[in-house]
């Protein structure tokens, strides 16, 4: 017995898989239609920006290039005028000078610088004709003071004294005294005393300070 082949079990055998190869070719042609489409998109931004960004650089940089131009500046009219110089006709005047009246200073009073008192020279000052003569010029010119003789008072009077280069006796002080009658009459016989010889020093007089103790007593 021969065995004969239906011809549409075997077509409906195949469309199954004819079906599916379609679809799978057509969502394939849609996803590449997608794909290139959008990286179109892409690319035709990018190009715009790019365009842009390049337009903007060079409007920049024409900017930055291109100097301002100069402001024009309005020359001054040409001067025609003939400028003409006077001569300085006026006189100065002559200053009148006032001589000042003389000041009126007074009397000048000379400065006397003192020379310095040696404690100690080469030559001491002394009385004319020595200790002897003194003591006995003292005892014929002192006067005993009356209320000294009533109250006994009696002892020994210190005095300092300056023997200038003339021989003049000065600056008396009593350095210790006994009371205040006896010191009187103490410092008064000094100033009655005569010149005294001068002191040396350096082979010239100078002024020399000494001290002399009086001795009052009573008999």
């Amino acid at each position: 017995m021969e065995l004969k082949k239906s011809e549409q079990a075997n077509i409906e055998k195949l469309r199954v898989p004819i079906t599916l190869m379609g679809l799978l070719f057509v969502g394939s042609v849609v996803l590449a239609s997608f794909s290139y489409q959008e990286g179109k998109v892409r690319e035709i931004k990018a190009g715009v920006q790019e365009n842009v960004a390049d337009v903007q650089f060079m409007q920049d940089a024409q900017e930055q290039d291109a100097p301002p131009p100069p402001p024009a500046v309005d020359a001054p009219p040409p001067v025609t005028e003939e400028i003409v110089e006077e001569e300085n006709t006026e006189v100065e005047p002559t200053p009148v000078v006032q001589t000042p009246p003389p000041v009126d200073i007074g009397p000048v009073e000379e400065v006397v610088v003192e020379e310095e008192i040696i404690d100690f020279p080469d030559v001491e000052a002394g009385f004319p004709g020595g200790a002897a003569a003194m003591q006995k010029w003292i005892g014929e010119n002192v006067q005993y003071p009356q209320t000294a003789i009533e109250m006994n008072e009696q002892g020994r009077v210190y005095l300092s004294f300056v023997v200038e280069a003339d021989g003049s006796i000065g600056g008396i002080q009593v350095e210790r005294g006994v009371s205040t009658d006896l010191d009187r009459e103490a410092k008064r016989l000094l100033r009655k005393m005569p010149k005294w010889t001068a002191g040396e020093a350096g082979g010239r007089k100078v002024r020399t300070r000494c001290r002399l103790p009086i001795n009052f007593t009573l008999n």
